[in-house]
């Protein structure tokens, strides 16, 4: 159909309705964990120990919380977009790896899942034109 064949015209208008979507979700969903505080910061870095990293747990909980709040404006702006992509591809996989150890199969590991596809797409297209970055 004719009206389909256009669509790729609106490229980084459509970019910018996701970054601007998935940027908003990330940022309610990492600004409870940011001011959580280090006890939950603690609690979520020892998902890293699934990656065979044993210690820091305070940091690293407070890297998922900051990669979620921040890296999520930073996705709304296209500023730092690629740096802020990759950081919630990162936590995403350990967010799966955590869900799919605690026994929550593949349903409660979802969308963990689908956000890291959903970033490392983003990670390889860009912010595109509308943008800080401009890529």
């Amino acid at each position: 159909m004719a009206i389909f064949s256009k669509l790729g015209d609106y490229r980084n208008f459509a970019l910018l309705v996701m970054r601007v979507g998935i940027g908003c979700m990330m940022v309610l969903h990492g600004y409870p964990k940011m001011l959580g505080g280090p006890e939950k910061w603690e609690k979520i870095g020892h998902a890293v120990s699934l990656a065979g990293i044993d210690g820091y747990f305070t940091f690293w909980g407070f890297m998922a919380a900051f990669a979620e709040a921040i890296g999520g404006i930073l996705l709304v702006l296209g500023f730092l977009f690629r740096p802020a992509a990759l950081l919630l591809l990162i936590t995403m996989i350990v967010a799966s790896m955590k869900h799919l150890d605690g026994g929550d199969g593949i349903s409660g590991a979802s969308h963990a899942v689908e956000l890291a596809f959903v970033f490392l797409g983003m990670f390889i297209l860009g912010p595109g034109k509308y943008s800080i970055d401009k890529s």
